[in-house]
């Protein structure tokens, strides 16, 4: 279980609920399947899948969840096709012209009628929460799906305080001043690929791939004003990423010494390795996340 995209949230008071406790309060939203009117469903899944027994897993202090969204497909060419000749049928037999209003409505009806039909899909968001550390983290590149989490998750606990994370000092300036000196401290490294934006309204985007940004070739944009909106970078040999200007992060690898380890570690089966993995990957995050923030200052203060 390694995660790829981190949107990371500062726990606004301390966590206290053990994995069973959790456990329990997830179970009324427990995932299920769409019915035969709904669109979707969202609701809680074991992490260990059917090889599970819980709603939560915990190793290393933290605790996995996850959240499950079932949606039904509704193809967007199907439903033109079929009320083009609903349309097309009302008109004849009335000799009149449908309005837009109505054809509204004869849209509804039909994506009502075709629902129980459609095929479903199902995707799963991971997240774990640290309480030692005091943060929640979600596997996702989209702040909305991680958000939908939290909704969830909020529902579930009756209230949950936590917050975006937010650093003492802009990430963008912080990085713009990065490719202006001599880049970061603490065992980060600056990679290949970068953002540069004009900060004004409508200003110009430059992207950049394998290109060396510490060159000639990147000076010119930020003496014009432009800044630093993402960054590939590395820390210590040990996790590579793309870090945005929003402090989430994207292509989050592990690199080889870590992925050693992991295969130093005998797992006899699916869950063992789950497990394995999970106990890894937040020892290793939970001593990334602090050395990031350090670069921008630390969290803001409230």
């Amino acid at each position: 279980m390694w995660f790829r995209n981190l949107q990371m949230f500062h726990l606004q008071q301390p966590f206290n609920l053990t994995p069973e406790e959790l456990h329990h309060s997830l179970e009324p939203q427990v995932a299920k399947e769409c019915g035969s009117q709904e669109p979707f469903s969202y609701g809680w899944e074991m992490p260990l899948g059917r090889q599970g027994a819980q709603l939560t897993h915990a190793a290393n202090g933290c605790i996995m969840i996850c959240a499950r969204r079932e949606e039904k497909i509704l193809p967007a060419s199907v439903v033109r096709e079929r009320l083009a000749e609903k349309v097309e049928e009302i008109e004849e037999a009335e000799a009149r012209k449908v309005r837009r209003r109505e054809k509204e409505e004869l849209k509804d009806i039909l994506m009502q009628q075709l629902l129980p039909q459609a095929f479903t899909k199902s995707a799963l968001t991971y997240a774990y929460i640290d309480p030692k550390g005091g943060w929640l983290i979600v596997d996702s590149s989209s702040p909305s799906k991680a958000e939908e989490l939290l909704n969830l998750l909020r529902d579930s606990l009756g209230s949950l305080r936590v917050k975006p994370l937010t650093a003492a000092q802009s990430p963008a300036s912080v990085m713009t001043a990065w490719l202006s000196d001599k880049g970061p401290q603490g065992g980060f490294i600056i990679g290949d690929e970068c953002e540069l934006r004009d900060p004004m309204e409508e200003g110009g985007i430059i992207r950049c791939r394998r290109q060396d940004l510490m060159g000639d070739e990147i000076e010119p944009h930020l003496k014009a004003g432009k800044q630093v909106v993402r960054l590939a970078l590395e820390w210590d040999e040990r996790v590579s990423f793309v870090l945005s200007e929003d402090l989430s992060i994207k292509r989050l690898g592990f690199m080889d010494i870590i992925q050693e380890e992991a295969a130093e570690v005998s797992a006899e089966d699916d869950s063992a390795r789950f497990d394995a993995d999970f106990a890894i990957m937040s020892l290793e995050l939970g001593r990334f996340i602090p050395r990031l923030l350090e670069q921008f200052g630390g969290l803001e203060k409230e």
